[in-house]
């Protein structure tokens, strides 16, 4: 029976994040993985999502006719698309097996990688059983970390058959474009999967959206302006909707909806896509042989250093990623595992920091957050001001023929004027979001950022202006610039 320093369960992006962040302490590590290296990080999530949403945006450029130029007989093979997108996760795939194999045991003498695929489970607090094909394998630990991710959530009453009736594993599965396509939840993976398949102007896109707006969780400006945006994209939006059934036709599913108002609607689409969450992998793991037991949505609790709550006193087990409830974006994840082994073998310097996590929405054109909004400050009560500045007055974006976007930036209103968060929407927005998310993170106050010069032109003055715009210095101003340029405050 093979012994290790450190057991991974799972090689997504926090499961691999810890495996790598052991080799720094030249210790001897096993990342089990049930399915494919990555986890739905590479092949049926980040990497592959977000590569079909570039190739969907080149596509929307080439065929755009107010640019001065006009491409003749543009086409689009799903197939091909597909391709592209299984190349791209597979060169990840590829690059995470070469690491892996550069520090196996066989050519490491001071720290190790072994990788073995199959579904593992504990038998008590030092042993996995991995089971593949029929085959079982046991093998010790002294420390461990579960990142076995998350799966799409199912829908009550409706088979997925990953055919006609898909989540977002089946994405790949499709042969071709669908004519018509409904797509159930207007979160962000929904919501990106409207962009996506509208911006090829292959197929006819509904969204069902259950609230009166989508990304209900943003403030309300910032959902009007992706639900404006959708729709001028062409997807046609459902507010207010549920769903009651989908019947199986031989050649059609046909979707009838329920309205808040008490009126129905029967729709005929080829492809239903279902994208209302999802939830964590942390069934069949054996944690009752360890004491461990997941909350009523099956996330496992943790403490702050991500030592899971009641794991065994003389043996450390930790989580990370989308099972642990403290997000399910790619970054946390990988944070969580890189902090679990630092605080293993080491003392981490600083404690980790959930508030100022940057998100990016695949959207058209793409949104980016970090910090509080508006919402989150008025439910803690905190004072704020906010300034808004529209992309239309930013050259940059002007000269790329892509003004339509706009920065929103919210600061304390207490008199320290410290940076709370801001949203951006528009090119480059996921560039944007990091210089703020550093400001943050520092504690800067609007005085300090504003003495820095930005270049020009470039997507940043945005920025720049935006903040001016608090203390009446921006060189457009709102009162010439209404719809463009706009500051408020709130106390509660």
């Amino acid at each position: 029976m093979e012994n290790f320093d450190l057991i991974v369960i799972g090689s997504g992006p926090g499961g691999y994040a810890a495996a790598m962040r052991a080799l720094d302490f030249n210790r001897h590590v096993c990342l089990i993985e049930a399915n494919e290296i990555g986890g739905t990080g590479v092949m049926n999530g980040a990497l592959s999502s977000k590569t079909m949403w570039e190739l969907s945006q080149d596509y929307a450029v080439a065929a755009s006719i107010d640019r001065g130029f006009r491409a003749l007989a543009l086409k689009v093979d799903y197939q091909e698309v597909r391709k592209s997108v299984i190349k791209a996760a597979k060169t990840k795939q590829l690059q995470m097996l070469s690491q892996i194999e550069s520090f196996s045991k066989v050519k490491s003498t001071n720290g190790s990688v072994t990788l073995k695929f199959g579904m593992a489970s504990f038998i008590d607090k030092n042993t996995i059983l991995i089971e593949k094909d029929g085959q079982k394998e046991f093998i010790k630990g002294l420390s461990f970390v579960i990142a076995t991710g998350s799966r799409p959530k199912e829908y009550p009453g409706i088979e997925v058959d990953q055919e006609r009736i898909i989540n977002s594993d089946g994405i790949l599965n499709l042969k071709e474009f669908p004519e018509r396509m409904i797509i159930i939840g207007s979160g962000i993976i929904g919501t990106e999967y409207a962009t996506i398949f509208s911006s090829f102007k292959q197929t006819e896109v509904h969204l069902l959206d259950r609230d009166h707006r989508v990304i209900p969780f943003e403030d309300e400006d910032v959902s009007n302006f992706v639900s404006k945006n959708l729709e001028k994209n062409g997807v046609i939006i459902h507010y207010t909707a549920s769903l009651r059934t989908i019947k199986k036709h031989a050649d059609y599913l046909e979707v009838i909806l329920d309205y808040e108002d008490g009126h129905s609607k029967v729709l005929e689409v080829d492809v239903a896509l279902i994208s209302i969450g999802r939830v964590p992998n942390t069934d069949n793991l054996g944690l009752d042989n360890i004491g461990i037991k997941p909350d009523l949505r099956g996330n496992i609790q943790i403490e702050s250093d991500c030592l899971i709550k009641g794991s065994p006193e003389d043996v450390k087990v930790y989580a990370a990623g989308d099972i642990t409830g403290y997000g399910q974006l790619y970054n946390i994840a990988e944070m969580q595992g890189r902090y679990s082994v630092k605080k293993l073998y080491a003392e981490p310097s600083f404690p980790l920091e959930y508030s100022n996590m940057s998100t990016l929405m695949f959207f058209r054109p793409e949104v980016a957050a970090v910090g509080m909004n508006e919402k989150q400050a008025q439910a803690k009560k905190i004072p704020y001001r906010a300034a808004y500045y529209s992309n239309e007055l930013v050259s940059r974006a002007l000269a790329m023929r892509n003004s339509s976007g706009f920065i929103k930036i919210i600061i304390s209103n207490d008199g320290s004027e410290k940076i709370l968060g801001m949203r951006a929407a528009g090119p480059q927005a996921s560039a944007l979001i990091v210089s703020v998310a550093h400001l943050i993170n520092q504690g800067n106050s609007l005085v300090e950022v504003m003495r820095v010069v930005h270049p020009h032109p470039s997507i940043t003055e945005g920025i720049q202006e935006c903040m001016r715009v608090f203390k009446n210095k921006s060189i457009y101003k709102p009162s010439a610039f209404p719809d463009y340029i706009k500051v408020w405050d709130w106390n509660p």
